[in-house]
């Protein structure tokens, strides 16, 4: 099973849940600026989206979308309790919070890392700290997005969060959220995958 990454970047939610899992995988690192392998091959004929995450299967099949794999990758392993079982409104509830992370956190960091406008990137900035403190409100009586266990849903909050040590959003003002971060960051699997991809040491 391939895992086609860049460090730090939104491919790190499925590798972190692999980790958790237990599976070997095989990381494939990925220039997103050149959309090229290490090897030098090019990656859009991997993945004609062109970005990060993918995951290929042993017997070919590619999973394109982070939310997606990190599911998929629970299920493998149902004993590990990552992802509550298909069917249950738990799952639902799990599946709200991976669209949540997704459209309302995760997509609005873009414009953060890109050249814009300056109230282009003030608007998405108020709409990050408006998902930063909906979560701190949240982990106030919650140790993880679902409650008392972690889930494929922290992996991809944690990685996304993350991302605010890179476009200068201090997380003091919501304290809940950092001890939330710590908390997930201290998972021996989840150092792991920080080594792997060189963002600790």
């Amino acid at each position: 099973m391939k895992l086609y990454y860049s460090p730090g970047v939104c491919s790190l939610s499925p590798h972190i849940v692999a980790r958790e899992v237990g599976l070997a995988l095989q990381l494939v690192k990925v220039d997103l600026k050149e959309h090229r392998t290490e090897d030098g091959s090019d990656y859009y004929q991997v993945n004609p989206r062109g970005y990060v995450p993918l995951l290929e299967l042993a017997d070919g099949t590619r999973l394109r979308e982070g939310p997606a794999i990190v599911q998929y990758l629970a299920d493998l392993a149902p004993e590990r309790a990552l992802a509550p079982r298909a069917g249950t409104i738990e799952r639902v509830r799990l599946q709200e919070w991976l669209t949540y992370i997704s459209s309302e956190l995760h997509k609005q960091f873009y414009w953060l890392f890109h050249p814009a406008p300056a109230e282009t990137i003030e608007a998405q900035r108020q709409k990050v700290l408006k998902a930063l403190a909906h979560l701190d409100e949240h982990l106030a009586v919650n140790d993880f997005l679902m409650g008392a266990t972690f889930t494929v849903a922290d992996a991809y909050a944690f990685t996304v969060v993350n991302w605010c040590n890179f476009v200068k959003i201090d997380l003091a003002p919501y304290p809940n959220l950092q001890r939330y971060m710590e908390r997930v960051a201290n998972r021996p699997r989840v150092r792991e995958a920080l080594k792997a991809e060189g963002l600790v040491h």
